[in-house]
C-alpha cells in the first residue's frame, strides 16, 4: 500500500490524540494544538485527494486487517477526500475568525475543553465521511451530537445557551434513536454491518420481494432520523436558537460543517447501504424533495422577519440546507451533484458570515439586533466586505460561490421531467428573490451612515488571525465561484465510484 493511502486513517488517530492532549494543556497551548492539527490534516487529506483523483478509484482501508463481517474499515475515494480536505480547512478558518470571541465567551478554565470538543467534533465528522461500517457511523453520530451540544453550552453565563442546548440535545437524540432502530432492523435481516455486504444482501432481498415492508420502514427511519439532525424543514425549529446562542465560531462550525456531515452520511446510506434502486422504490426521495423545497422557501421567509443578525443567518442555513435535500430528492446523478456542490458552497460561506457577524457585534456593544448595527460595516470595514461577499454568494450572484449551486441545480431540474422540474425551478427563483429581500437590506443597513448614539465613533481593531480568516474565506468563495467546473469534475468522479 502506498504511504499516502494511510493518511485518512492517520488523520482520525491524530484528532483522537489531540482531543486527549488538549484536556491537560493551557488555553493557548490547546489552541495551538487544535489549529496545528487542523492544518496538518488539511495537508494530509489534500495529498490523499490528489492520489484518489489521479487513480480515479476508491479503496478500502482495513483496520486490524480482519475481513468481513468482523473487521472495521474505512473507504476512501475522490468525494470522501474532497470533503475530508474541505472540513478541516473550514474549521481552521472558522476558529481563527471567532478566536477573540472564544476567549471572551468561554470561561478561562474551560477554553482547553472547548478545543478538546473541537477535536472530537472533527474526528466524528471525518469518521462519518470515511466509515464503511454503519454501526461505527452510529457511534460517531453520538460523539458528534455530544460535542455539538457542548459547543453551544460552553458559552458561559448564558441561560439562553443552556435552553438552546437542551432543545438541541433532545432533537438530536430523537434523530439518533431513529437511526439506531434502522440499523437494528437491517442487521436483523442481513446479518451484516459493513456497507458493501449489507447492500448485496439487501439487493437480494429486494429482487426476491422478501422483507419489503421492513426495508421500506428502514429507509424512512434513516431519512427522518438524519433529516432531524440535519435541520431539514419542518424539523428545524431547534436550529435558530442553538446557532444564535453559541459563540461566533461555534455558530459557524455548527452551520457550515456539522449538519453537512449528517447529509453526507445519509447519501452514503442511500448509495452504499440500501442502494438507490431500493430507495427510489419507497418514494422517500419525493418526501425529501418536498421538504427541501419547503426549507428553501420557509427558511427564507423566517429569515426575512428576523431582527437578530445571527438568527437571520441561522434561518438562512435552514433555507440553504433545502437546496441540498432538493438536489438529493430529484433522484438523479445531476441532482446529487448539485447537493454536494451546495455542501461545499455553504461550508465556505456561512462560517464567514457568522464570523463577520461577530465582528459587527464587537463594534456594536455586543448587540445582535439590527437596530444597533447601523453603520457596523463602516466601523469594521473588513467584516462589512466579507459579509457583502457572503450575502451575494447566498443570493446566487455570478462569480460568487452560491451561483454554482443554483446553476447546477437548475440544470438538474431541467433534466428532470414532470412536477419536480416545475417545483424545483419555481423554488429556485422564489428563494433567490427572498434571499435578496433580506440580505440586501441587511448590507445596506450595515453601511448606513446613521449610528446609534451609544456606539458612535467605535472602530474595529481586528486581530491578524481575524483578518487572515476572512481574507482566505473570501478568496475561497471567489475560487469556488470561478472554478466550480474543477469541483464539479472531482465530485462527478467521486460520485461515479461512490457506490
Amino acid at each position: 500500500m502506498n504511504l499516502v493511502q494511510n493518511f485518512p486513517f492517520f488523520c482520525i488517530m491524530l484528532y483522537l490524540a489531540g482531543g486527549v492532549t488538549c484536556c491537560v494543556l493551557t488555553p493557548k497551548a490547546s489552541r495551538a494544538v487544535c489549529i496545528g492539527l487542523n492544518l496538518l490534516v488539511t495537508a494530509l487529506m489534500a495529498a490523499a485527494l490528489a492520489f484518489t483523483v489521479r487513480s480515479g478509484e476508491s479503496y478500502v482501508y482495513l483496520m486490524g486487517h480482519f475481513p468481513a463481517p468482523w473487521g472495521n474499515e474505512i473507504r476512501i475515494g475522490p468525494l470522501e477526500t474532497l470533503m475530508g480536505t474541505a472540513f478541516p480547512l473550514v474549521m481552521t478558518l472558522t476558529l481563527l475568525g471567532g478566536m477573540d470571541h472564544i476567549f471572551e465567551d468561554v470561561e478561562e478554565d474551560k477554553i482547553n475543553l472547548y478545543f478538546t470538543v473541537v477535536n472530537l467534533l472533527m474526528v466524528s465528522m471525518l469518521a462519518l465521511v470515511l466509515t464503511n461500517d454503519i454501526f461505527t457511523g452510529y457511534v460517531f453520530v453520538e460523539i458528534n451530537t455530544i460535542a455539538s451540544c457542548a459547543l453551544v453550552m460552553l458559552k458561559y453565563k448564558s441561560g439562553k445557551a443552556l435552553v438552546a442546548t437542551t432543545r438541541y440535545l433532545i432533537m438530536s437524540l430523537l434523530g439518533s434513536g431513529l437511526f439506531l432502530i434502522g440499523i437494528i432492523i437491517l442487521y436483523n435481516i442481513t446479518g451484516h454491518l459493513l456497507m458493501e455486504p449489507m447492500r448485496e444482501k439487501i439487493h437480494e432481498l429486494y429482487l426476491s420481494g422478501n422483507y419489503a415492508f421492513p426495508l421500506t420502514v428502514t429507509v424512512g427511519l434513516f431519512a427522518v432520523g438524519l433529516s432531524l439532525k440535519s435541520a431539514l424543514w419542518p424539523f428545524s425549529a431547534w436550529l435558530p436558537d442553538a446557532h444564535a446562542s453559541a459563540t461566533a465560531a461555534s455558530s459557524g462550525i455548527l452551520s457550515g460543517l456539522v449538519i453537512k456531515s449528517y447529509m453526507i452520511l445519509l447519501l452514503k446510506i442511500f448509495y452504499r447501504v440500501l442502494g438507490m434502486e431500493v430507495v427510489l422504490s419507497t418514494g422517500v426521495l419525493n418526501v425529501l424533495f418536498v421538504f427541501g423545497i419547503g426549507a428553501m422557501l420557509f427558511g427564507s421567509l423566517h429569515a426575512l422577519q428576523e431582527r437578530d443578525i445571527k438568527r437571520m443567518l441561522a434561518y438562512s442555513s435552514v433555507a440553504q440546507a433545502g437546496y441540498i435535500f432538493a438536489g438529493f430528492g430529484l433522484g438523479t446523478a445531476e441532482g446529487v451533484l448539485a447537493g454536494c456542490i451546495q455542501i461545499l458552497v455553504h461550508a465556505v460561506t456561512k462560517p464567514m458570515l457568522f464570523s463577520a457577524a461577530g465582528g459587527f457585534m464587537t463594534v456594536s456593544g455586543g448587540s445582535r439586533q439590527f437596530s444597533d448595527l447601523h453603520g457596523a460595516g463602516r466601523r469594521d470595514i473588513l467584516s462589512g466586505i466579507a459579509f457583502t461577499v457572503g450575502a451575494l454568494s447566498m443570493i446566487g450572484i455570478p462569480l460568487f460561490a452560491g451561483f454554482a449551486t443554483k446553476l447546477v441545480l437548475t440544470r438538474a431540474s431541467l433534466a428532470t421531467a414532470g412536477w419536480k422540474c416545475v417545483a424545483a425551478l419555481s423554488a429556485i427563483v422564489l428563494s433567490t428573490v427572498l434571499n435578496a429581500l433580506y440580505y440586501i437590506p441587511a448590507v445596506a443597513l450595515l453601511f448606513d451612515k446613521r449610528e446609534a448614539v451609544h456606539i458612535s465613533g467605535v472602530k474595529a481593531q481586528p486581530s491578524a488571525v481575524y483578518v487572515l480568516s476572512l481574507t482566505v474565506f473570501m478568496a475561497l468563495n471567489f475560487f469556488v465561484g470561478l472554478r466550480s467546473s474543477l469541483l464539479t469534475c472531482i465530485l462527478e468522479a467521486g460520485l461515479n465510484v461512490f457506490s
